[in-house]
């Protein structure tokens, strides 16, 4: 936890054991101005070091936290986008043993790169983790560069991640503005708009309150505090370093703010899905296109359901369509709803046998006839592992 430890800023209050700031009068409203603007400058020095030291008590240990590799917290940067730390944990140690290095992942096969990231969705990211690996060795001699513009030019890596590698990586002082720190922010100046409706505005608080000594633990220190006590709901602001300077808890509001824009509800896409069996009991695989969702990544064929169309008809059409063959759909094999950050589908899987035709990847990149002892090797979406389980549990029932 670097110098946090080392450097005790401020005492705790015996009293209710609460980190605050001694003779701080409540905020004003809001710390907005009449122009827009946020100045938080004058508060940075207090609010730094009360967070500091909250954060060498009670910041979290995190295996990337003890690694000033900057291969590693890239690794750790990337998977932590969008994905809670405990599901990130046992993929972050399984990566490092299988990509040690970034000279290691960059020779890795695509296919591997999937594999290991199975499971953890937005696979955009690991397809951009393998391409960016491949750049560092060829533009950068093997080593993630140390300047932000250098690092924000690499696939996958924006403005809030660069800042949190070079930070944590080579402690440059580069601002962070991920979801829990965008939380935190609008709390402490009572932000009154949607974080969406005044980036630029976080970005200034972020970038004034970022102590220039200490941005290592620093911008750990303001994620864990969004992770741990400043949480989306309920709130413990009672332990908050912050609360003497937290406009929302002055004014009873931490709880309705972030202020949330209305969202239309998700689409919902039916898709009728094919398990095709060949006369040797083998099944078809197909690999996605690389661009667009879930690219790169091997399924089971089938497409969405037209109008006053049935499943079957829908599986018999889209195979035909994608992969040119005729098939006979027989009994339904499993229903899979799931959900994708912008829509929904309900899968509609059918155990089908191949009649004719030879198979032809038209709408992807590869196909394969595979056994059920081989198609755990490839990598698959989330929703279609639960159709390798089904099919498992089919072919035990039959045997």
């Amino acid at each position: 936890m670097g110098e946090a430890k080392k450097n005790r800023h401020i005492v705790r209050d015996s009293a209710n054991s609460e980190y605050a700031l001694e003779q701080v009068p409540p905020p004003r409203a809001s710390a907005l101005g009449l122009d827009g603007a946020i100045n938080l400058e004058p508060l940075a020095p207090d609010l730094r070091q009360a967070l500091l030291t909250w954060y060498g008590d009670q910041g979290r240990d995190l295996p990337w936290r003890r690694s000033r590799d900057p291969y590693a917290i890239w690794i750790s940067e990337i998977m932590l986008q969008q994905t809670q730390v405990k599901t990130v944990l046992p993929y972050y140690q399984r990566w490092l043993e299988l990509f040690p290095t970034i000279a290691v992942l960059a020779q890795a096969e695509q296919q591997t790169v999937l594999k290991a990231w199975e499971g953890l969705g937005y696979y955009a990211r690991a397809r951009n983790l393998h391409k960016t690996a491949q750049l560092i060795i060829e533009r950068h001699d093997g080593i993630f560069p140390a300047t932000f513009e250098d690092a924000i030019a690499l696939p996958g890596i924006g403005r809030t991640t660069a800042g949190g590698i070079l930070s944590a990586a080579y402690n440059l002082p580069v601002a962070i503005l991920d979801g829990n720190v965008k939380r935190v922010l609008a709390r402490l100046v009572a932000l009154p708009k949607p974080p969406a409706k005044a980036i630029n505005e976080l970005w200034q608080v972020s970038e004034q309150i970022l102590d220039p000594q200490q941005p290592h633990d620093f911008n750990q220190a303001i994620m864990d505090l969004g992770a741990t006590l400043c949480t989306r709901h309920r709130p413990s602001c009672l332990l908050c370093p912050w609360q003497s300077h937290c406009a929302a808890y002055h004014q009873n509001l931490q709880s309705e703010l972030p202020m949330t824009e209305s969202r239309a509800p998700l689409p919902h896409k039916q898709i009728g899905v094919a398990v095709i069996y060949d006369d040797d009991g083998r099944i078809l695989i197909d690999r996605r296109k690389q661009e667009g969702l879930l690219g790169g990544l091997w399924e089971f064929p089938g497409g969405k359901i037209e109008p006053n169309e049935t499943f079957e008809d829908c599986v018999r059409r889209e195979i035909k369509e994608e992969l040119d063959i005729e098939i006979e759909v027989n009994d339904p094999l499993i229903v899979i709803d799931h959900t994708y950050s912008h829509f929904k589908v309900t899968l509609n899987v059918f155990n089908c046998s191949h009649i004719s035709g030879e198979p032809k990847p038209l709408e992807c990149d590869e196909i394969k006839w595979v056994t059920l002892d081989e198609i755990t090797s490839y990598p698959f979406p989330k929703a279609n592992s639960q159709i390798i389980d089904a099919i498992k549990k089919r072919a035990i029932n039959k045997g």
